[in-house]
């Protein structure tokens, strides 16, 4: 038993510090986006305002994780979502799945489109950033 509430505690203790450290950790990030800029938004010279290395590989990691997230989100708009839009492509539906789906929210397939055609925008806006600060965008 003493074992058990060891663990626990140890557990609780981690908690609290993890916590404790993450307040901390945005309570600075936030602070010092009110004294200075963020460096992604900043420009770095007076020619067009190149990111600098470490920002472009955030913004090209963010863009990677964007496009993996349409990607999954194209093959549920295909399974549950609304048929062929010029939104969204595919979407052809499963009847049995879409009519389970409508069981449980009958705006479900408008909800898988409007977040699919959403992360369509997410993905392209990153790229077209790193594109106009002069990077190289990310192609999966």
């Amino acid at each position: 038993m003493d074992e058990f509430g060891q663990a626990g505690k140890s557990s609780s203790d981690r908690r609290t510090f993890l916590k404790n450290g993450m307040v901390a950790g945005a309570a600075t990030v936030g602070a010092s986006l009110l004294t200075s800029p963020s460096s992604v938004f900043a420009e770095q010279d007076e020619k067009g305002g190149h990111l600098n290395r470490g920002d472009a590989a955030l913004l090209r990691f963010a863009a990677a994780a964007e496009i993996l997230e349409t990607d999954f989100w194209v093959q549920y708009n295909e399974l549950g979502g609304i048929p062929n839009t010029s939104e969204v492509p595919g979407g052809s539906g499963n009847s049995a799945y879409t009519a389970a789906l409508a069981m449980l929210d009958s705006d479900m397939a408008q909800y898988i489109h409007d977040n699919t055609d959403d992360e369509f925008t997410h993905q392209n806006f990153l790229n077209a950033y790193l594109e106009f600060k002069g990077a190289e965008p990310v192609n999966l």
